[in-house]
């Protein structure tokens, strides 16, 4: 049998899709996270846990969300992605949020315990490199800057930050496919494409999770 060269991907019903009609403002958002049952992921027995914070700023009532670009590393699966700043836990946490916070500390030199509160957090994820499901489970935290022009300080772990208007994101205006290669086959995978960025994969599903918590 003859495979197709391309496949395009879509994880979930309407992945990559505008998820119709959202309530951005703050009182909305805390409101649906805080009522947020978050799943387990597929493989809760993961020996391995990430976490990674999700800060949302209000610029004029706009919802942003800050992402980053991981620096081009050696044996990083993720080298040179746009992501929320996180990572690994150690054993020096007390928690999963004490590891997103810390992370995001180190990264882009935000202190979520002085200028940010935690509202939620979404679906543990299963993380996946190179088309392949690792032992290491992903817990995103959601964060409110409360000081909406907090500065970022990069570390050697991130190349550049940059503000996702999350407005644009939900009216598709940024919606796009990207070609994976993957084997013997070209696999589109649903993305967003924002000043020169890409964000896709694990990045892009936390977010489509967020944004369809808030259409509902």
């Amino acid at each position: 049998m003859r495979l197709p060269r391309r496949l395009e991907v879509r994880l979930g019903s309407r992945e990559g899709e505008s998820p119709g009609p959202i309530d951005l403002s703050s009182s909305h958002l805390e409101s649906k996270l805080s009522a947020l049952r978050p799943k387990r992921a597929l493989f809760g027995w993961a020996p391995r846990r990430a976490a990674v914070a999700v800060l949302v700023r209000y610029l004029s009532e706009r919802p942003e969300v800050l992402l980053m670009r991981r620096a081009e590393r050696q044996g990083d699966r993720w080298s040179g992605h746009v992501s929320f700043p996180g990572g690994r836990s150690s054993q020096a946490d007390g928690s999963l949020l004490d590891t997103a916070i810390r992370e995001t500390l180190e990264e882009v030199g935000i202190d979520l315990t002085r200028v940010a509160r935690l509202i939620g957090r979404l679906d543990e994820l299963t993380a996946v490199a190179g088309g392949e499901a690792l032992p290491m489970s992903i817990t995103p935290f959601v964060f409110l800057l409360s000081d909406p022009t907090a500065d970022c300080a990069l570390s050697d772990e991130a190349v550049s930050v940059f503000w996702l208007p999350l407005a644009e994101v939900a009216s598709g205006a940024l919606s796009g496919t990207h070609v994976w290669r993957f084997g013997p086959l070209d696999v589109e995978l649903p993305c967003w494409r924002f000043e020169g960025h890409l964000i896709w994969g694990l990045t892009h599903r936390m977010l489509t999770q967020l944004l369809r918590e808030l259409s509902r």
